[in-house]
């Protein structure tokens, strides 16, 4: 019993894995498009619908016309061996021939004794050859032989009398054979065109606004503006375009509330940090005083910070970039900073980028790099569907674990490398949510040249 449950279990399991990996294939070869798989949705079953009704057409019908028509030549010839063995002498024969050719619509002739031929090698198709060759044996009942392979038009039949003489028969194919079948099938076949056509139009057309609702909210995701789209097609994509829109528009004005609060914000504080500096300079030149200078200053530049990252740079419109010159601009910064820099462009030059923004997200990691590290590398790589700079440097790195604390706001790093010189840890937050207001990211990993490797990938 324990044998069986065991047989039983492995042969469950082995179903289960053969059936695991035909999904596995059969999701590999389908495609993955919505407007492919509802095509197939149309035409699988009507194909399916066609080939059941085509093999019962062709079982049925097609096989019984035949074989009545087969049953009507062979009594046709079965009469005219009757009249020949009736009526053996040459003058009665040229009479039947007449007959034949004349009521029966056969044309014959008798021959002097001899074989019939070998018989010949059957056709791929032989419903014809077997259905006619089963009525002769019924009714004529003597050795034949037949040829619907030749001349598509005619059959010939030969039979061999008691006599030893051959009566040859040449018979219209249309005579034993249901050749019209085929305008069924034409017309069966052309209908599913027409469907298939009607079917195509009407899917494109409610494939397009499921198309513009996904480019949106890829433009959406980008940061770009949105202007032209409307909710369009089937009930149920209407209401997930208006969606979008009342997302798209609730998060604008949250955004628009953020940067009106940050803007009185930053006109309060700048007020207070003002009537410092002014307290400050009538003081004059105390040494004592310095360290409220380093103070105000230090506050003047995280408030600058914190409004930068707020704003993450969301009112600039998207245009054009080249790297070329971004790529000037970040040697140009080397040069200032007394490093080692090193440039490579893959793939075209101009970017579809927001341009201050970019350039920023780009500063900022070349600028990090700079200040801890001798020797820097950028690399520039565009493909069809992605943009990836890659920042290397020599410097000491960032410890694994600490590489996406990194990103939070605020967050300082104690060890060996500190990404934000004023102090406020919103380098890399700036430069990722850059990145991301592009529909991109920011990573970090260890770096070819012995310390970090920043990675920026937005799509094209």
């Amino acid at each position: 019993m324990a044998s069986f449950d065991s047989l039983r279990r492995e042969g469950a399991s082995a179903a289960d894995s053969a059936w695991k990996r035909l999904v596995r294939w059969l999701r590999r070869r389908l495609p993955m498009g919505l407007y492919a798989r509802s095509l197939l949705i149309v035409v699988i079953p009507m194909v399916l619908l066609q080939s059941v009704v085509a093999f019962v057409f062709m079982e049925r019908h097609w096989q019984l016309v035949t074989q009545r028509l087969s049953s009507a030549v062979s009594n046709d010839i079965a009469a005219v061996v009757d009249l020949i063995t009736t009526f053996p002498r040459d003058g009665d024969i040229d009479q039947i021939v007449r007959i034949a050719r004349e009521q029966l619509d056969l044309n014959i002739s008798v021959e002097p004794g001899g074989e019939l031929p070998p018989p010949r090698p059957k056709p791929f198709f032989e419903i014809l050859d077997q259905i006619l060759g089963e009525e002769i044996a019924n009714q004529v009942r003597r050795p034949f032989w037949i040829d619907t392979v030749g001349n598509s038009k005619i059959v010939e039949i030969r039979i061999k009398l008691e006599d030893g003489r051959i009566l040859r028969v040449y018979a219209r194919r249309n005579q034993a054979y249901a050749s019209n079948t085929h305008i069924f099938l034409v017309w069966m076949v052309g209908a599913s065109l027409v469907l298939l056509t009607i079917a195509i139009l009407f899917l494109r057309g409610q494939i397009r606004p499921i198309l513009a609702l996904a480019s949106a909210a890829e433009s959406f995701g980008k940061g770009q503006k949105i202007d032209n789209f409307a909710p369009r097609g089937a009930d149920e994509i209407r209401r997930a375009g208006l969606a979008f829109i009342l997302m798209r528009e609730r998060i604008e004005r949250q955004i628009e509330q953020r940067t009106a609060m940050l803007t009185g914000v930053s006109h309060d504080l700048r007020t207070i940090l003002t009537r410092f500096k002014l307290q400050l300079a009538i003081a004059g030149n105390n040494p004592d005083l310095e360290s409220l200078h380093q103070d105000v200053e230090d506050m003047q530049n995280m408030l600058e910070g914190y409004l930068a990252f707020a704003r993450g740079e969301g009112e600039e419109d998207v245009g054009q970039l080249k790297l070329s010159d971004l790529m000037t601009r970040l040697a140009a910064e080397a040069d200032l900073y007394g490093k080692a820099l090193t440039t490579s462009i893959e793939g075209a030059d101009e970017i579809h980028v927001r341009p201050n923004a970019f350039t920023r997200l780009v500063s900022n990691l070349a600028s990090n790099a700079y200040r801890y590290a001798n020797t820097v590398h950028i690399e520039a790589r565009q493909s069809a569907k992605w943009l990836t700079i890659t920042v290397d440097d020599d410097g000491p790195g960032i410890p694994e674990r600490s590489r996406e604390d990194v990103f939070k706001p605020f967050f300082r790093l104690d060890e060996a490398r500190n990404l934000d010189s004023s102090g406020t840890g919103l380098g890399l937050a700036v430069a990722r949510d850059i990145a991301r207001s592009h529909g991109g990211n920011v990573t970090l990993a260890d770096s070819p040249l012995g310390g970090l490797r920043a990675t920026v990938r937005v799509p094209t």
